[in-house]
């Protein structure tokens, strides 16, 4: 064959493809929003979503495309190059070859044995989704009447309640979770897959989901992990130590922790994060670090509601990618939150997670490469590499320059560094908890499948958890870990390792940033440095290499521990030094510029009810509907 013909018909196959997988991926999407949300307009079900994620896997799992892939790309490489444009052209559809085939192997089911099992478990979780989302949860208040929250509302009890009986009723509801999600299914779903696992020739599935997402295995994981448990073990005796001295031994119990170290404070910043401005805090911040959505389409649904999935999330129905014939193809996006605007701390809590997964929107909208596949975010994209552009952004939210800017009451003034000082005296010397709940989650689930098939029992499972948690955090977690809704759930299960390695690099990129400008609250040069560096290769680069290639450093957990090791007196002073300037800088500025564009149309809902929609007016346009709802909404709130 001649090497125009392996070329074109190298091109077609990868343009047939491209836009094949783009479909079925929609589809899917569509329908993993759809019964995420409890949307009634429109036909979404647990069956469809079973269906099109099927059709999806299909295609990704058909040899017939992995064969064909890997024979054009061996033609490729025995051509022979004629000039300049040539080697571009077979570097492109080389490229695309390279990202079906590594795509492909990860979602390879070799025998119909082995995708009867997958399909099994698509269908048990498919079906314990639905009923974990329709699961009655709450607490009881302090007049002794039960009150419907999410797990996230849960969460915000424990921190905020200043009622230590209403704070233990709210553990014990996430507690619940577990026995739930045992008898709904779950131990069936691990035992399936494992057996896929190991019918793929994997030790068990934690080492098959590792492998595919960040390319090494399990053992070479917990290298990783062990290092930082062992360094952090005895900052974290400390930490409970003088919890323990500072509140008494009750502090820490589960329900106790959160409100212990921050209860208090939480009820006095709420003022300053009042839920309805966070998302326009949140897009000023973005445009003033110069970051663009690149033509984005945005769905966002942020409020807590019954029978809405239990954890924030952001997916594309739409990835970002250019066809052959140059055109670039702009994200759709939808991400959810699950903010109670009437609830203390919602501010915080929901801005929090604006900021997060608006990272991750950010991210995967400004992917430049030729294939969606580039842009997806399950298996090969790392894990750790989607969570670290997420995770850097929120990051910010805690920095005294962001606050002093950003965090300010209805009246314009903004959070007093008292406060912000009270804030960082009583979260600052137990910030290393958060990195030991980070690790339990990883601890238990490698567990979990490690555990012969007869020893998966509600029983077993339920003590595993307990002891994983007395073993990693010194105690049992105020996030019991059978209530987080990663494990449950196919897309995020054997997940939680690549927040951590996330939050390593994280720590890694504020050093360079603070080293080179000084400063990354507001900072310009943030925005395209991370679209260069981070964000447009998409997963066509490894994480570990993007790490060292910005920073010039391998992946290191120093950072990170240098932080959490930083005396409380020298951080307060550095960052009342940024506190101040960036207050300085406040009264210099001109007034806030009201036409900011970042690239991307906005529209919120509420389920099916679209609130606003930017295309209609401006994107602060549409913010200032949408805090108008939040308002309407907490006053009838208020009255009930």
């Amino acid at each position: 064959m001649s090497r125009s013909n392996i070329l074109a018909n190298a091109r077609a196959f990868v343009d047939d493809f491209n836009e094949r997988y783009a479909e079925k991926h929609e589809a899917f999407e569509n329908q993993f929003w759809g019964t995420r949300m409890a949307l009634k307009q429109g036909e979404y079900s647990t069956e469809l979503l079973n269906q099109t994620k099927k059709e999806l896997e299909d295609l990704l799992s058909d040899p017939e495309i992995l064969l064909k892939a890997k024979s054009l790309r061996k033609e490729i490489e025995n051509l022979k190059e004629t000039n300049d444009s040539d080697a571009v052209a077979n570097s492109d559809v080389t490229k695309i070859l390279d990202v079906i085939i590594r795509t492909c192997q990860c979602n390879e089911f070799p025998t119909p044995e082995a995708k009867a099992v997958r399909e099994k478990t698509n269908e048990i979780e498919g079906t314990l989704q639905k009923s974990r989302n329709e699961m009655n949860l709450g607490y009881i208040d302090s007049n002794g009447e039960f009150k419907v929250a999410s797990s996230v509302g849960l969460r915000t009890v424990m921190r905020t309640n200043s009622d230590e009986s209403v704070r233990k009723s709210a553990y014990e509801a996430l507690r619940s979770i577990g026995k739930f999600v045992c008898e709904e299914g779950f131990l069936e779903i691990v035992k399936l897959r494992n057996k896929l696992a190991k019918m793929l020739g994997y030790e068990d599935y934690y080492d098959y989901t590792v492998t595919n997402a960040e390319g090494f295995g399990k053992d070479k994981l917990f290298e990783i992990l062990d290092g930082l448990e062992e360094g952090t073990r005895p900052l974290m005796l400390k930490a409970m130590q003088d919890l323990e001295k500072l509140h008494g031994k009750k502090a820490l119990d589960p329900w106790n922790m959160g409100y212990m170290m921050s209860g208090n404070v939480i009820k006095k910043m709420d003022p300053y994060f009042p839920f309805s401005k966070s998302v326009e805090n949140y897009i000023r911040s973005y445009a003033a670090m110069k970051i663009n959505y690149c033509n984005s389409t945005m769905t966002l649904d942020l409020l807590d509601r019954k029978n809405k999935y239990s954890n924030g999330f952001c997916h594309w129905p739409v990835p970002a990618w250019i066809k052959s014939d140059g055109t670039f193809v702009p994200t759709k996006t939808n991400f959810t939150s699950l903010a109670d605007p009437a609830a203390v701390g919602s501010g915080l809590t929901a801005l929090n997670t604006l900021m997060h997964e608006a990272g991750h929107a950010a991210h995967f909208a400004n992917i430049k490469q030729p294939s969606p596949l580039f842009s997806q975010e399950r298996a090969p994209t790392s894990v750790a590499y989607a969570e670290n552009q997420s995770m850097f952004l929120d990051s910010l939210v805690e920095d005294a320059a962001w606050r002093a800017k950003y965090a300010r009451d209805v009246n314009g003034n903004p959070l007093p560094f008292e406060i912000h000082e009270e804030s960082i005296r009583s979260t600052h010397p137990f910030k290393v908890f958060q990195l030991r709940g980070m690790l339990s989650v990883s601890y238990f689930e490698k567990a979990l499948y490690e555990l012969p098939d007869h020893e998966v029992t509600l029983e077993r499972v339920q003590s595993l958890a307990d002891e994983i948690e007395i073993k990693i955090q010194g105690g049992l977690n105020p996030r019991p870990l059978l209530s987080v809704p990663h494990l449950v759930s196919d897309e995020a299960s054997c997940y939680y390792q690549g927040y951590t390695l996330a939050e390593m690099s994280v720590h890694q990129t504020r050093e360079y940033f603070k080293t080179k400008y000084g400063s990354i609250v507001d900072n310009p040069h943030v925005g395209p440095t991370l679209a260069h560096h981070y964000w447009e290769c998409g997963n066509s680069k490894p994480f570990l290499q993007l790490v060292r290639d910005l920073t010039g450093k391998e992946l290191s957990g120093d950072a990170w521990i240098h932080a959490l090791k930083m005396d409380v007196e020298e951080f307060l002073a550095q960052e009342k030094k940024e506190y101040d300037e960036m207050l300085k800088k406040c009264e210099t500025e001109p007034q806030q510029d009201d036409s900011i564009d970042l690239g991307m149309t906005v529209q919120f809902v509420d389920g099916d009810e679209i609130i606003a929609d930017s295309s209609k007016t401006t994107l602060l346009g549409a913010c200032k509907q949408f805090e108008s709802f939040v308002a309407a909404r907490a006053a009838v709130k208020a009255t009930n």
